[in-house]
């Protein structure tokens, strides 16, 4: 039987501060302070997700062209074992707990840490995992027993709709509410007091949150994107670094914050690492990307306007790849290689399915040109031997590192 979805509305602005008087007058009532009430909300949330499944995995076909294992791995699936996880242990996380170190005179006095809710969250998700990106952290606001607010990204609008009616179906409504909408709607919720807002996306309206947030010292988690450098030594394996570089350019069509933004060849290396490339890329795709049910497409024009646009601009040789249909949102996965740390491809966090490669001579070059392009980064992926994935370790700073992964 054909799963149909609803339609996404987007709430009254004139509602927004209504909906979150609710919230915060349940949050002082204690109500969704007991574990038993937050086991649950956690538990008829993994109900809710598991009936909406098919609708789910619908609407992010219908979003982003995602395929069905990535929709169940990083999506629904990630989502209901997260919920999972958190029953099993938030009567442990929720004890009061010994402090590690107690100044002698304080001894005595025997202090203890104590686990209280924030009060009322906002959580703004993001269109590339519009489920997990959501989900995950108001599922944390769920164990965490405060009463929260999911706005989720009107980019990915079909998965919005569905998110709504799995919340609005599963939870207290009294607690947990659902704010549709762009901008105005958004404006509107960030001029709401807050106890505490959750925020993945783009560092452009990172920084609005985060200015917004500073006008009442609202606590504040920015999810970023960043320019993530991958560097392959002379001494790499270049098949396995080939084939986990491409994975990263195209799961979800490279629409994902943790993916490779460049690559750092070693110029002995750079030949075997390109045809070991061409390669896994077969391997992945027999019948070329388009035709695979397996690839992913760009959210919408807009987005793939811009990475055309970066494609069209580089000044780099497109190695492989390049074949692009904006009536599907189609981008190839492409490699180019690049010369210059100007050119397009390396100005900017890409968010999507092409690969600029960087030959460097040695490794000092490789870690030079990662510091000049972006000194802090979201991830690094280093791959060659023990020594020199170390070195890249301490000399480049990162968010999080995989070493050959």
């Amino acid at each position: 039987m054909a799963v149909s979805l609803p339609i996404l509305h987007h709430t009254s602005v004139a509602d927004v501060s209504d909906i979150v008087d609710r919230l915060r007058k349940t949050f002082h009532k204690q109500k969704t302070k007991p574990l038993s009430y937050r086991l649950v909300q956690l538990r008829k949330l993994y109900w809710g997700l598991k009936d909406n499944e098919e609708a789910l995995f619908k609407a992010l076909r219908l979003d982003l062209g995602k395929p069905g294992f990535e929709s169940y791995a990083g999506e629904v699936g990630w989502c209901e074992n997260d919920i999972i996880y958190v029953c099993d242990h938030l009567e442990k996380w929720a004890r009061d707990e010994k402090p590690p170190d107690v100044p002698l005179l304080n001894t005595p006095l025997s202090p203890r840490i104590r686990k209280d809710p924030l009060g009322v969250v906002l959580v703004i998700g993001a269109f590339n995992y519009p489920v997990q990106l959501s989900l995950g952290p108001f599922i944390g606001a769920i164990a965490a027993g405060c009463t929260a607010l999911l706005k989720p990204s009107e980019v990915a609008p079909h998965t919005a709709a569905v998110l709504q009616k799995t919340i609005e179906e599963s939870l207290d409504p009294s607690a947990y509410a659902v704010v549709q909408g762009g901008v105005p709607e958004t404006t509107e919720l960030l001029s709401q007091k807050w106890d505490k807002i959750f925020y993945t996306g783009s560092s452009h309206v990172g920084k609005i949150i985060a200015k917004k947030a500073a006008e009442t010292l609202t606590p504040v988690t920015l999810e970023l994107g960043g320019q993530n450098p991958a560097i392959v030594t002379r001494h790499a394996d270049p098949s396995l670094a080939a084939r986990r570089l491409l994975w990263g350019k195209v799961a979800n069509a490279g629409q994902v914050c943790l993916a490779e933004n460049y690559v750092l060849v070693d110029k002995e290396i750079l030949p075997s690492f390109v045809a070991e490339l061409e390669v896994a890329l077969t391997e992945f795709f027999p019948r070329g990307a388009k035709e695979s049910p397996d690839y992913a497409r760009v959210v919408n024009q807009r987005h793939y306007h811009r990475i055309k646009s970066m494609l069209d601009q580089t000044g780099g040789k497109i190695l492989f790849g390049g074949a692009a249909d904006e009536d599907e949102r189609f981008i190839e996965p492409t490699v180019v290689q690049v010369d210059s740390i100007d050119d397009s491809l390396m100005q900017d966090e890409i968010f999507g399915p092409l690969l600029p490669i960087y030959p460097v001579d040695d490794l000092d070059d490789a870690i030079r040109v990662a510091n000049e392009v972006s000194d802090t980064p979201l991830a690094l992926y280093p791959f060659g031997n023990k020594d020199e994935t170390d070195r890249v370790l301490r000399e480049v700073r990162s968010g999080g590192a995989s070493i050959n992964e």
